[in-house]
């Protein structure tokens, strides 16, 4: 697959994550983790407009989800809130680690069940260990833990027909598929399908395709990886920017997949090569990607 690729905002973003797609309004929105700023672009059906609002949030965001109402769902160190644009007011809904001083809440995403799942990781910048975890919020405020002894959650997509869930930590380095019931959230059958190592690509950010693959942002490699179920990689993209974090399915044919990228740690090497490093992106795909619910709203399948 060739690609040809687009720098949509040059946002200079010291971690740029968790692009989220909203069709009722044609948008994007993304965050800047450490700044703890959210964002959205406007782009309109044709994708073609580039209008961006920006928030800055009272601390670091490490993702976000849709809410059917207009808010949307917003990790922050302490806790998962509502987050409404059109007041700018923060509401918590849960902690889901109350007293975990040493972890923040990382890479979230709505799962086909209509709940926000949400992982930890161990925040300290030297010495991280496999006290973080997965969560899954509902909109009755309980935060039931699903997984356990991670270091770095990450990569959280869910397959087209939603009977599977891919999860990496990556500092682990390992990237892990469940069978999940959509119906009820339960997930089984762990299965450790990929340890990629750096050149390969360290796994962050993921999304799934209507065809079955997950494609993974290879953080350390500069490239978007694609998965198969089993865990093979059948395609690599490179990338325009050495540290990719997080790509998303968009567009109204759900056929342009957007992905941000990082500039903190990159050597001044990198930087000076790829100055866009921080921009959010996007290009066409000729694969459409699998749907993503609102909370509360369970996909139908």
């Amino acid at each position: 697959m060739s690609a040809s690729i687009t720098c949509l905002v040059d946002a200079r973003a010291t971690v740029g994550e968790s692009p989220v797609w909203d069709a009722a309004t044609d948008s994007l929105y993304w965050v800047d983790i450490i700044a703890g700023k959210l964002s959205r672009i406007t782009l309109g059906a044709d994708l073609t407009g580039r209008a961006v609002q920006s928030w800055t949030l009272p601390a670091a965001i490490g993702s976000l989800g849709l809410c059917p109402d207009g808010r949307l769902l917003v990790a922050l160190p302490y806790g998962v809130h509502y987050f409404d644009p059109a007041t700018e007011t923060l509401t918590l809904l849960v902690d889901p680690e109350p007293g975990m001083d040493t972890n923040r809440l990382n890479d979230g995403k709505m799962g086909p069940d209509g709940a926000f799942w949400v992982g930890s990781m161990d925040d300290r910048p030297t010495g991280k260990q496999p006290i973080a975890a997965l969560y899954r919020v509902t909109p009755d405020g309980k935060a039931d833990k699903k997984i356990d002894q991670v270091t770095v959650s990450n990569g959280l997509a869910w397959s087209a027909d939603g009977k599977s869930l891919f999860h990496s930590d990556s500092r682990g380095i390992w990237l892990d598929r469940w069978d999940f019931d959509a119906a009820t959230g339960a997930i089984s059958n762990r299965t450790r399908i990929a340890t990629p190592d750096e050149a390969i690509g360290r796994p962050d950010g993921g999304a799934c395709d209507a065809e079955g693959f997950y494609w993974s942002c290879g953080v350390s490699a500069g490239c978007l990886n694609r998965y198969d179920h089993s865990g093979a990689i059948v395609e690599k993209i490179p990338l325009p920017v050495p540290a990719p974090t997080m790509p998303c399915f968009g567009g109204r044919d759900l056929k342009t997949l957007f992905f941000t990228s990082l500039r903190a740690g990159l050597s001044p090497e990198k930087l000076e090569a790829a100055p866009l490093s921080g921009g959010l992106f996007m290009m066409s795909m000729p694969v459409a990607g699998a749907p993503i619910a609102r909370f509360g709203e369970p996909l139908r399948f």
